[in-house]
């Protein structure tokens, strides 16, 4: 029984999960879908897609929305799905949107390594606190030997706690010369990096010491003038 909860907590779920956005992301094929999430009640299963400028899709296609609620069902076989969407606030600080223009780029043939670093650029200013996108494929004209093309700039945290935070994505794309994997690593503003914050306490006490020394000194002086 347990067995069964973990398989379907850690396989399940996101194999779900995956099948379902790159089902909407075909069904909306114009709409630009960052991330979903899926919850289950009693009564229905509601789907909350964050996408870029929903407002006009939702006032014009309300019907396109309830069709593909309906092909959820049968497809997936969810019980009385309901689509919700939400407007996110930064495109650029998701790392899903942002593997889709770099994947949307690398399909008109444009050099990769340009494609990657105007992409950086924009996650950086605003407001990430580390990015890293790696491009890993048949990278170049038809022919071309697999390559990986790598740019990061300020820091993305690999290991520990912090890591839970980093948003990632792995995308898929098919150019004229093959397949190319593109990956996605963001540290969004306000992550909580426990080791930059212990060198910023040590870097407060080796600037307060001296002072605390100097007035230590002063006090002494004032006490043995006045003895």
């Amino acid at each position: 029984m347990v067995m069964k909860s973990i398989r379907k907590k850690f396989i399940e779920e996101p194999v779900l999960k995956m099948k379902i956005i790159e089902f909407l992301e075909k069904y909306f094929s114009r709409v630009w879908i960052a991330n979903i999430d899926i919850k289950r009640s009693p009564i229905e299963t509601r789907i909350y897609l964050e996408v870029m400028d929903p407002r006009g899709f939702m006032n014009k296609r309300s019907r396109v929305i309830s069709r593909a609620a309906e092909m959820l069902s049968k497809e997936f076989n969810i019980d009385n799905p309901k689509i919700s969407l939400i407007e996110i606030r930064n495109p650029w600080l998701e790392p899903r949107i942002v593997a889709r223009k770099a994947a949307k780029e690398l399909e008109m043939g444009k050099k990769a390594r340009a494609i990657l670093y105007k992409l950086l650029n924009n996650i950086m200013q605003n407001g990430a606190v580390g990015a890293e996108i790696v491009a890993l494929g048949k990278i170049g004209a038809k022919g071309a030997k697999s390559k990986k093309v790598k740019v990061y700039a300020g820091f993305v945290p690999k290991a520990g706690n912090p890591v839970k935070d980093v948003r990632t994505v792995h995308y898929a794309t098919v150019t004229k010369s093959g397949v190319i994997g593109i990956t996605v690593r963001i540290a969004p503003p306000g992550i909580y990096l426990p080791d930059k914050m212990d060198r910023m306490k040590k870097e407060i006490v080796i600037e307060e010491g001296p002072a605390k020394a100097e007035e230590t000194k002063e006090v002494a002086t004032d006490a043995v003038a006045k003895s």
